[in-house]
């Protein structure tokens, strides 16, 4: 039996990194899925490749894994063992989360490698 269910989204993503005083720009806003983290010293972006954005540092093409929820808060060990089935396979990963998931980005071409191993591990991926 699969332990969780995981979908590949469609489009490939950037990551950017932007000065703290930096404002969002008008087009992330209004795009349909976005991440935005702020710090005391950074301003960190994560949008649909196709979405320009001035930024300090930018890394392309990213692949997002959606763990399908929603998942309870008090649900101990998702990210973790995902997260190590990953390091295992020697996937770089980024991760974020809503209140209700957790969005899992490994790079592109490291993408088929991510499936395989999230296979193996009995989880269910849709693509």
């Amino acid at each position: 039996m699969a332990k969780q269910t995981l979908s590949v989204l469609d489009s490939t993503f950037t990551i950017h990194s932007m000065s703290e005083e930096q404002s969002i720009p008008a087009s992330v806003l209004s795009s349909d899925f976005y991440f935005i983290g702020k710090t005391h010293d950074e301003l960190s972006l994560v949008v649909k490749q196709e979405i320009a954005i001035e930024a300090l540092e930018s890394d392309y093409d990213w692949r997002v894994l959606e763990v399908l929820g929603p998942l309870n808060l008090s649900m101990v060990g998702i990210m973790a063992e995902i997260s190590a089935i990953l390091a295992a396979a020697k996937i770089s990963i980024f991760v974020v989360s809503t209140f209700e998931t957790d969005y899992f980005l490994v790079k592109s071409d490291s993408l088929a490698k991510a499936v395989a191993a999230l296979k193996k591990a009995r989880y269910e991926v849709i693509q």
